[in-house]
């Protein structure tokens, strides 16, 4: 029996794919990563069937997506603007560094080759280990405190107001060393989260 019904299975399927299209992910590759088939996978994005819990937890992990991220923003869904869009009420967050770093996603998935995200870093919030991306272009402004942001070794101090830009295959790393919360936003582009 199914766990979700009618415009809930639809709006499951279509949020899967378009996040497996945004990663740039095939059937295949989701299945690979999910452990499920590719039928089955197939069935859930068009809303014919819904998988159960554990299959769902599956499916998002090979996604690298929170499951919230299928239930959160509902209102959007009635929307007609959304698929251009992020209402305030649906935007969606993810957490690191134990809740001292998060992101808001500003951009809706339907829009992959460009991304938005407004980063909030309470006073000693730190990205980790330096990190690259494959492709693409970063670049962002701090609109609230100071970060510190580190671009192939050379370190640099971003205040309120300063912006920056850098290529995405730059390894790169930040962190909020002052006594203040730091908001930035920053443009990915192609989107990665």
């Amino acid at each position: 029996m199914d766990s979700f019904h009618g415009e809930d299975r639809k709006r499951i399927g279509e949020r899967l794919r378009l996040r497996r299209k945004m990663r740039g992910m095939s059937l295949k590759d989701v299945a690979n990563g999910s452990g499920l088939s590719v039928g089955m996978l197939s069935q859930v994005e068009r809303g014919l069937t819904s998988p159960s819990i554990k299959s769902m937890r599956a499916i998002c992990d090979a996604l690298e997506m929170p499951v919230k991220w299928l239930f959160e923003g509902g209102e959007a869904q009635h929307d007609n603007d959304a698929e251009y869009v992020v209402r305030a009420s649906s935007r969606r967050e993810i957490a690191y560094n134990e809740g001292n770093l998060f992101k808001q996603i500003l951009t809706p998935d339907t829009q992959p080759k460009i991304q938005m995200l407004r980063f909030v870093m309470q006073p000693g919030a730190d990205s980790g280990e330096p990190y690259s991306n494959a492709e693409g272009g970063k670049c962002g402004i701090v609109l609230v405190g100071t970060m510190e942001l580190e671009v192939d070794g050379h370190r640099m101090t971003i205040r309120e107001g300063d912006s920056f830009a850098f290529p995405a295959t730059a390894m790169v790393r930040y962190w909020n060393e002052s006594a203040q919360t730091c908001e930035a936003l920053w443009i990915v582009a192609p989107a990665t989260v």
